[in-house]
Protein backbone atom coordinates (compact mmCIF):
# COMPACT_ATOMS: atom_id res chain seq x y z
CA UNK A 1 0.00 0.00 0.00
CA UNK A 2 1.40 3.50 -0.97
CA UNK A 3 2.17 5.70 1.45
CA UNK A 4 -0.68 8.53 0.31
CA UNK A 5 -3.51 5.91 0.86
CA UNK A 6 -2.20 4.37 4.52
CA UNK A 7 -2.00 8.25 5.76
CA UNK A 8 -5.58 8.72 4.94
CA UNK A 9 -6.77 5.30 5.88
CA UNK A 10 -4.72 6.08 9.30
CA UNK A 11 -6.32 9.73 9.90
CA UNK A 12 -9.94 7.91 8.58
CA UNK A 13 -9.81 5.38 11.18
CA UNK A 14 -8.46 7.94 13.74
CA UNK A 15 -11.92 9.88 12.94
CA UNK A 16 -13.82 6.55 13.56
CA UNK A 17 -12.15 6.08 17.18
CA UNK A 18 -12.36 9.44 18.54
CA UNK A 19 -15.67 9.55 17.46
CA UNK A 20 -16.75 6.70 19.66
CA UNK A 21 -14.80 8.70 22.60
CA UNK A 22 -16.85 11.81 22.65
CA UNK A 23 -19.29 9.32 24.41
CA UNK A 24 -17.23 10.90 26.94
CA UNK A 25 -18.08 14.39 26.67
CA UNK A 26 -21.53 13.80 26.90
CA UNK A 27 -21.38 12.97 30.97
CA UNK A 28 -24.08 16.17 31.45
CA UNK A 29 -26.90 13.29 29.84
CA UNK A 30 -25.86 10.76 33.03
CA UNK A 31 -25.21 13.48 36.21
CA UNK A 32 -28.71 14.30 37.32
CA UNK A 33 -29.87 10.58 36.65
CA UNK A 34 -26.55 8.80 38.58
CA UNK A 35 -26.30 11.97 41.42
CA UNK A 36 -30.36 10.57 42.34
CA UNK A 37 -29.82 7.16 42.53
CA UNK A 38 -26.12 6.19 42.99
CA UNK A 39 -24.95 9.56 45.51
CA UNK A 40 -27.79 10.12 47.21
CA UNK A 41 -28.14 13.54 45.34
CA UNK A 42 -24.64 14.55 45.64
CA UNK A 43 -23.53 16.02 41.99
CA UNK A 44 -20.11 17.06 43.57
CA UNK A 45 -19.61 13.05 44.07
CA UNK A 46 -21.45 12.19 40.56
CA UNK A 47 -19.51 15.21 39.44
CA UNK A 48 -16.14 13.23 40.35
CA UNK A 49 -17.11 10.39 37.89
CA UNK A 50 -16.24 12.39 35.11
CA UNK A 51 -13.55 14.42 36.32
CA UNK A 52 -11.33 11.02 37.15
CA UNK A 53 -12.19 9.69 33.68
CA UNK A 54 -10.49 13.41 32.27
CA UNK A 55 -7.89 13.27 34.81
CA UNK A 56 -6.72 9.47 34.37
CA UNK A 57 -6.69 10.18 30.83
CA UNK A 58 -3.28 11.34 31.18
CA UNK A 59 -2.22 8.15 32.74
CA UNK A 60 -3.30 6.24 29.97
CA UNK A 61 -1.87 8.87 27.65
CA UNK A 62 1.80 8.43 28.73
CA UNK A 63 1.80 4.18 29.21
CA UNK A 64 0.10 4.05 25.38
CA UNK A 65 2.92 6.81 24.45
CA UNK A 66 5.54 4.38 25.55
CA UNK A 67 3.76 1.43 24.52
CA UNK A 68 3.13 2.53 20.89
CA UNK A 69 7.02 3.70 20.79
CA UNK A 70 8.20 0.43 21.66
CA UNK A 71 5.65 -1.56 19.80
CA UNK A 72 2.72 -0.01 17.59
CA UNK A 73 -0.18 2.63 17.59
CA UNK A 74 -2.03 -0.43 16.82
CA UNK A 75 -1.34 -2.75 19.30
CA UNK A 76 -1.80 0.00 22.01
CA UNK A 77 -5.60 1.17 20.49
CA UNK A 78 -6.48 -2.45 20.54
CA UNK A 79 -5.42 -2.35 24.28
CA UNK A 80 -7.49 0.41 25.02
CA UNK A 81 -10.54 0.12 23.83
CA UNK A 82 -10.59 -3.15 25.78
CA UNK A 83 -10.28 -1.04 28.98
CA UNK A 84 -12.06 1.08 28.04
CA UNK A 85 -15.23 -1.30 27.17
CA UNK A 86 -14.34 -3.20 30.55
CA UNK A 87 -14.60 -0.33 32.06
CA UNK A 88 -18.10 1.02 30.74
CA UNK A 89 -19.18 -2.62 31.01
CA UNK A 90 -18.58 -3.15 34.79
CA UNK A 91 -19.99 0.20 35.26
CA UNK A 92 -23.38 -0.83 34.71
CA UNK A 93 -23.55 -3.26 37.97
CA UNK A 94 -22.83 -0.19 40.20
CA UNK A 95 -25.51 0.05 42.89
CA UNK A 96 -25.59 3.12 45.65
CA UNK A 97 -24.01 0.83 48.36
CA UNK A 98 -21.07 0.60 46.26
CA UNK A 99 -21.25 4.06 44.46
CA UNK A 100 -17.55 4.55 44.65
CA UNK A 101 -17.20 1.58 41.95
CA UNK A 102 -18.67 4.09 39.73
CA UNK A 103 -14.84 5.75 39.95
CA UNK A 104 -13.31 2.63 39.29
CA UNK A 105 -14.82 1.60 36.52
CA UNK A 106 -16.26 4.89 34.34
CA UNK A 107 -13.17 6.86 36.05
CA UNK A 108 -10.25 5.12 36.25
CA UNK A 109 -10.57 2.34 33.98
CA UNK A 110 -12.68 4.70 31.53
CA UNK A 111 -9.92 7.32 31.41
CA UNK A 112 -7.29 4.82 31.03
CA UNK A 113 -8.44 3.25 28.12
CA UNK A 114 -9.46 6.12 26.52
CA UNK A 115 -5.91 7.93 27.30
CA UNK A 116 -4.27 4.71 25.48
CA UNK A 117 -6.39 5.26 22.24
CA UNK A 118 -6.66 9.50 22.30
CA UNK A 119 -3.20 10.76 21.93
CA UNK A 120 -1.49 7.61 20.12
CA UNK A 121 -4.13 8.64 17.31
CA UNK A 122 -3.76 12.05 17.44
CA UNK A 123 -0.18 11.70 16.93
CA UNK A 124 -0.41 8.74 14.15
CA UNK A 125 -2.44 11.68 12.33
CA UNK A 126 0.33 14.19 13.14
CA UNK A 127 2.80 12.24 11.59
CA UNK A 128 1.55 11.96 8.27
CA UNK A 129 0.34 15.57 7.93
CA UNK A 130 3.30 17.16 9.67
CA UNK A 131 2.60 20.71 7.26
CA UNK A 132 -0.69 21.32 8.62
CA UNK A 133 -0.63 19.88 12.17
CA UNK A 134 -3.48 21.98 12.92
CA UNK A 135 -5.44 21.16 10.47
CA UNK A 136 -5.17 17.54 11.18
CA UNK A 137 -5.48 17.78 14.59
CA UNK A 138 -8.32 20.18 14.44
CA UNK A 139 -10.30 17.48 12.39
CA UNK A 140 -9.12 14.35 14.91
CA UNK A 141 -10.30 15.71 17.90
CA UNK A 142 -13.32 17.64 16.55
CA UNK A 143 -14.14 14.06 15.94
CA UNK A 144 -14.80 13.25 19.60
CA UNK A 145 -16.95 16.29 19.93
CA UNK A 146 -18.81 15.77 17.03
CA UNK A 147 -19.65 12.00 18.98
CA UNK A 148 -21.57 13.78 21.54
CA UNK A 149 -23.58 15.73 19.05
CA UNK A 150 -23.98 12.04 17.34
CA UNK A 151 -24.40 9.94 20.64
CA UNK A 152 -26.46 12.63 22.40
CA UNK A 153 -30.21 11.60 21.19
CA UNK A 154 -29.14 7.85 21.19
CA UNK A 155 -28.07 8.00 24.67
CA UNK A 156 -31.22 9.85 25.75
CA UNK A 157 -33.02 7.22 23.93
CA UNK A 158 -31.83 4.26 25.49
CA UNK A 159 -31.68 5.40 28.99
CA UNK A 160 -35.77 6.02 28.96
CA UNK A 161 -35.90 2.41 26.85
CA UNK A 162 -33.95 0.94 29.99
CA UNK A 163 -36.19 2.60 32.60
CA UNK A 164 -36.03 6.05 32.63
CA UNK A 165 -33.52 9.07 34.26
CA UNK A 166 -32.47 7.12 37.60
CA UNK A 167 -32.35 3.78 36.34
CA UNK A 168 -31.51 3.69 32.37
CA UNK A 169 -28.35 4.67 32.77
CA UNK A 170 -26.25 1.58 34.03
CA UNK A 171 -28.11 -0.19 31.24
CA UNK A 172 -26.82 2.20 28.79
CA UNK A 173 -23.59 1.79 29.78
CA UNK A 174 -23.78 -1.80 28.62
CA UNK A 175 -24.49 -0.87 25.17
CA UNK A 176 -21.47 1.63 25.30
CA UNK A 177 -19.35 -0.65 25.78
CA UNK A 178 -20.18 -2.57 23.12
CA UNK A 179 -20.02 0.35 20.57
CA UNK A 180 -16.36 0.92 21.85
CA UNK A 181 -15.27 -2.53 21.86
CA UNK A 182 -16.15 -3.25 18.30
CA UNK A 183 -14.85 0.13 17.14
CA UNK A 184 -11.32 0.47 18.53
CA UNK A 185 -11.01 -3.49 17.39
CA UNK A 186 -11.63 -2.88 13.59
CA UNK A 187 -10.03 0.75 13.76
CA UNK A 188 -7.24 -0.25 15.07
CA UNK A 189 -6.40 -2.16 11.64
CA UNK A 190 -6.52 0.46 9.62
CA UNK A 191 -3.95 2.64 12.03
CA UNK A 192 -0.14 2.49 10.80
CA UNK A 193 2.89 5.25 11.71
CA UNK A 194 4.36 6.43 8.59
CA UNK A 195 8.23 4.87 7.45
CA UNK A 196 11.30 6.28 9.22
CA UNK A 197 12.23 9.51 7.46
CA UNK A 198 8.38 10.51 5.71
CA UNK A 199 8.22 13.60 8.35
CA UNK A 200 11.52 15.28 7.23
CA UNK A 201 12.33 14.05 4.08
CA UNK A 202 9.30 13.31 2.34
CA UNK A 203 6.47 15.77 3.33
CA UNK A 204 7.83 18.43 5.87
CA UNK A 205 8.98 21.45 3.64
CA UNK A 206 12.11 23.18 4.61
CA UNK A 207 12.06 25.76 7.09
CA UNK A 208 8.60 24.95 7.97
CA UNK A 209 7.47 24.23 11.46
CA UNK A 210 7.13 20.41 11.28
CA UNK A 211 11.06 20.67 9.52
CA UNK A 212 12.37 22.59 12.57
CA UNK A 213 10.48 20.56 15.20
CA UNK A 214 11.80 17.18 13.73
CA UNK A 215 15.16 18.64 13.77
CA UNK A 216 15.60 17.32 17.48
CA UNK A 217 12.25 15.21 18.75
CA UNK A 218 12.13 15.49 22.46
CA UNK A 219 12.10 12.88 24.58
CA UNK A 220 9.64 13.05 27.58
CA UNK A 221 13.08 13.61 29.87
CA UNK A 222 14.37 16.04 27.92
CA UNK A 223 11.40 17.54 28.12
CA UNK A 224 10.09 17.47 31.59
CA UNK A 225 13.51 19.74 31.64
CA UNK A 226 12.71 22.85 30.03
CA UNK A 227 10.06 25.58 31.83
CA UNK A 228 8.13 25.53 28.73
CA UNK A 229 6.55 22.07 29.87
CA UNK A 230 5.58 23.51 33.14
CA UNK A 231 4.31 26.96 31.58
CA UNK A 232 2.36 24.57 29.13
CA UNK A 233 0.89 22.23 31.46
CA UNK A 234 0.11 24.91 34.33
CA UNK A 235 -1.97 27.20 31.15
CA UNK A 236 -3.76 23.61 30.45
CA UNK A 237 -5.20 23.17 34.01
CA UNK A 238 -6.30 26.18 33.55
CA UNK A 239 -7.63 26.94 30.59
CA UNK A 240 -10.33 24.47 30.63
CA UNK A 241 -11.85 25.01 33.86
CA UNK A 242 -14.81 27.17 31.86
CA UNK A 243 -15.22 24.52 29.49
CA UNK A 244 -15.48 21.56 31.55
CA UNK A 245 -17.57 23.01 33.70
CA UNK A 246 -20.32 23.65 31.62
CA UNK A 247 -19.81 20.54 29.43
CA UNK A 248 -20.50 18.58 33.08
CA UNK A 249 -23.49 20.67 34.01
CA UNK A 250 -25.34 22.25 30.50
CA UNK A 251 -28.56 20.24 31.13
CA UNK A 252 -28.56 20.93 34.89
CA UNK A 253 -27.87 24.49 34.21
CA UNK A 254 -30.83 24.83 31.45
CA UNK A 255 -32.69 22.74 33.85
CA UNK A 256 -32.69 25.36 36.42
CA UNK A 257 -32.86 28.02 34.08
CA UNK A 258 -36.35 27.08 33.36
CA UNK A 259 -35.80 25.18 30.08
CA UNK A 260 -36.28 21.74 31.56
CA UNK A 261 -38.43 20.89 28.12
CA UNK A 262 -35.58 21.43 25.79
CA UNK A 263 -32.06 21.12 28.09
CA UNK A 264 -30.66 18.72 25.72
CA UNK A 265 -30.60 21.42 23.64
CA UNK A 266 -27.70 22.21 26.18
CA UNK A 267 -25.60 19.29 25.77
CA UNK A 268 -26.24 19.41 21.90
CA UNK A 269 -24.64 22.63 21.83
CA UNK A 270 -21.87 22.70 23.96
CA UNK A 271 -20.62 19.40 22.33
CA UNK A 272 -21.53 20.36 18.65
CA UNK A 273 -19.67 24.09 19.42
CA UNK A 274 -17.20 22.17 20.87
CA UNK A 275 -16.43 20.00 17.90
CA UNK A 276 -16.94 23.32 15.38
CA UNK A 277 -14.16 25.02 17.72
CA UNK A 278 -11.74 22.25 17.33
CA UNK A 279 -12.08 22.05 13.67
CA UNK A 280 -12.06 26.05 12.96
CA UNK A 281 -9.46 27.06 15.66
CA UNK A 282 -7.13 24.16 14.51
CA UNK A 283 -6.86 25.76 10.99
CA UNK A 284 -6.69 29.22 12.47
CA UNK A 285 -3.46 28.17 14.67
CA UNK A 286 -1.63 27.19 11.44
CA UNK A 287 -2.20 30.70 10.27
CA UNK A 288 -1.39 32.81 13.62
CA UNK A 289 0.55 31.00 15.67
CA UNK A 290 -0.57 27.85 18.55
CA UNK A 291 0.38 30.29 21.63
CA UNK A 292 -1.16 33.65 19.93
CA UNK A 293 -4.32 31.28 19.45
CA UNK A 294 -4.73 29.96 22.76
CA UNK A 295 -4.37 33.56 24.48
CA UNK A 296 -7.53 34.28 22.14
CA UNK A 297 -9.56 31.28 23.49
CA UNK A 298 -8.11 32.22 26.68
CA UNK A 299 -9.60 36.31 25.98
CA UNK A 300 -12.94 34.73 25.10
CA UNK A 301 -12.94 32.14 27.92
CA UNK A 302 -12.58 34.60 30.83
CA UNK A 303 -15.37 36.71 29.61
CA UNK A 304 -17.76 34.41 28.39
CA UNK A 305 -17.94 32.55 31.54
CA UNK A 306 -19.05 36.09 33.46
CA UNK A 307 -22.19 35.85 31.70
CA UNK A 308 -23.24 32.31 32.83
CA UNK A 309 -25.33 34.14 35.50
CA UNK A 310 -27.01 36.99 33.44
CA UNK A 311 -28.00 34.73 30.66
CA UNK A 312 -31.53 34.47 30.22
CA UNK A 313 -34.16 32.11 28.50
CA UNK A 314 -32.64 30.57 25.16
CA UNK A 315 -29.54 33.22 25.55
CA UNK A 316 -28.65 30.22 27.58
CA UNK A 317 -28.05 28.33 24.63
CA UNK A 318 -25.86 30.67 22.72
CA UNK A 319 -23.86 31.43 25.80
CA UNK A 320 -23.04 27.23 26.27
CA UNK A 321 -22.39 26.82 22.86
CA UNK A 322 -19.96 29.96 22.93
CA UNK A 323 -18.01 28.54 26.17
CA UNK A 324 -18.32 25.06 24.25
CA UNK A 325 -16.88 26.73 20.98
CA UNK A 326 -13.53 28.28 22.68
CA UNK A 327 -13.00 25.17 24.84
CA UNK A 328 -13.07 23.22 21.56
CA UNK A 329 -10.16 25.15 20.28
CA UNK A 330 -8.01 24.32 23.42
CA UNK A 331 -8.29 20.76 22.83
CA UNK A 332 -7.05 21.11 19.20
CA UNK A 333 -4.26 23.93 19.71
CA UNK A 334 -2.56 22.53 22.74
CA UNK A 335 -1.50 19.18 20.94
CA UNK A 336 -0.04 21.01 18.30
CA UNK A 337 1.79 23.53 19.92
CA UNK A 338 3.72 20.38 21.71
CA UNK A 339 4.40 18.88 18.30
CA UNK A 340 5.88 22.13 17.66
CA UNK A 341 7.70 22.94 20.89
CA UNK A 342 9.21 19.26 21.22
CA UNK A 343 8.96 16.85 18.16
CA UNK A 344 6.23 14.46 16.53
CA UNK A 345 8.46 11.55 17.20
CA UNK A 346 7.33 11.15 21.11
CA UNK A 347 4.21 12.92 21.23
CA UNK A 348 1.77 10.60 21.94
CA UNK A 349 3.78 10.65 25.29
CA UNK A 350 5.21 14.06 25.58
CA UNK A 351 1.32 15.54 25.54
CA UNK A 352 0.06 12.80 28.05
CA UNK A 353 2.70 14.37 30.35
CA UNK A 354 1.47 17.88 29.56
CA UNK A 355 -2.77 16.86 30.02
CA UNK A 356 -1.63 16.22 34.06
CA UNK A 357 -2.51 19.78 33.54
CA UNK A 358 -6.40 18.88 31.90
CA UNK A 359 -6.75 16.48 34.51
CA UNK A 360 -5.64 18.31 37.62
CA UNK A 361 -8.13 21.06 35.94
CA UNK A 362 -10.73 18.18 35.10
CA UNK A 363 -10.62 16.91 39.00
CA UNK A 364 -10.81 20.90 40.55
CA UNK A 365 -13.67 22.51 37.99
CA UNK A 366 -15.54 19.17 38.80
CA UNK A 367 -15.32 19.96 42.74
CA UNK A 368 -15.87 23.42 42.31
CA UNK A 369 -18.74 23.71 40.37
CA UNK A 370 -20.76 20.55 41.87
CA UNK A 371 -19.66 22.62 45.39
CA UNK A 372 -22.09 25.46 43.78
CA UNK A 373 -24.70 22.94 42.36
CA UNK A 374 -25.27 21.46 45.58
CA UNK A 375 -25.89 25.24 47.65
CA UNK A 376 -27.58 26.38 44.20
CA UNK A 377 -30.14 23.72 43.99
CA UNK A 378 -32.72 25.11 41.72
CA UNK A 379 -31.36 29.06 42.26
CA UNK A 380 -28.84 28.35 39.32
CA UNK A 381 -27.57 32.25 40.23
CA UNK A 382 -26.05 31.04 43.13
CA UNK A 383 -23.82 28.52 40.90
CA UNK A 384 -22.35 31.84 39.84
CA UNK A 385 -19.12 31.98 41.74
CA UNK A 386 -18.13 28.78 40.29
CA UNK A 387 -17.70 30.49 36.63
CA UNK A 388 -16.26 33.55 38.05
CA UNK A 389 -13.47 31.38 39.31
CA UNK A 390 -12.96 29.83 35.88
CA UNK A 391 -12.72 32.94 34.70
CA UNK A 392 -9.93 34.07 36.87
CA UNK A 393 -8.34 30.78 36.51
CA UNK A 394 -8.35 31.66 32.39
CA UNK A 395 -6.95 35.21 33.13
CA UNK A 396 -3.54 33.37 35.21
CA UNK A 397 -3.70 31.37 31.66
CA UNK A 398 -3.30 34.52 29.49
CA UNK A 399 -0.15 35.41 31.59
CA UNK A 400 1.69 32.27 31.00
CA UNK A 401 0.94 32.13 27.51
CA UNK A 402 2.66 35.41 27.22
CA UNK A 403 5.84 34.37 29.15
CA UNK A 404 6.00 31.22 27.19
CA UNK A 405 5.84 33.11 24.31
CA UNK A 406 8.83 35.89 26.14
CA UNK A 407 10.97 32.66 26.58
CA UNK A 408 10.63 31.17 23.07
CA UNK A 409 11.19 35.14 21.41
CA UNK A 410 14.53 34.37 23.61
CA UNK A 411 13.51 37.74 26.01
CA UNK A 412 13.45 35.65 29.15
CA UNK A 413 15.28 33.20 30.04
CA UNK A 414 15.50 30.62 32.69
CA UNK A 415 18.91 28.90 31.58
CA UNK A 416 17.16 25.43 30.19
CA UNK A 417 17.98 24.29 26.81
CA UNK A 418 15.48 26.08 24.95
CA UNK A 419 13.71 24.40 22.18
CA UNK A 420 14.09 24.31 18.23
CA UNK A 421 10.59 26.01 17.48
CA UNK A 422 8.72 29.01 18.43
CA UNK A 423 5.07 28.80 19.76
Amino acid sequence: MNNKKQGVLSVLAAIAIQLTLGIAYIWSVFQTGIADSIFGGDNASAGLTFSLLLSTLTIGSVLGGKLAFKYSTRLVVFIGGLILSAGFFLASFVTEANAWMLWITYGFMGGTGMGFTYSTTIACAQKWYPHKKGLVTGIIVASLGFGGVVFTPIVESLIVTFGGAGSGELQTFRVLASVFLVVCTLGCLFLKNPPDGYMTGQTASKGTAAATAASKNYTSGQMLKTPQFYLITITFMLACMGGLMMIGFARPIAVAKGLASTATVGVLAVTMFNSFGRLAWGIVSDRLGRSNTIIVLLCGSAVLSLFVNASQGYWVYVLIALIGFFYGGLLSTFPSLIADLFGAKHLAENYGFVLLGFGSGAVISSQIAGYYKNIAANDINLMFPAFVIASCAAAAGIVMMLILKAINNGSLSFKKERTHSSA
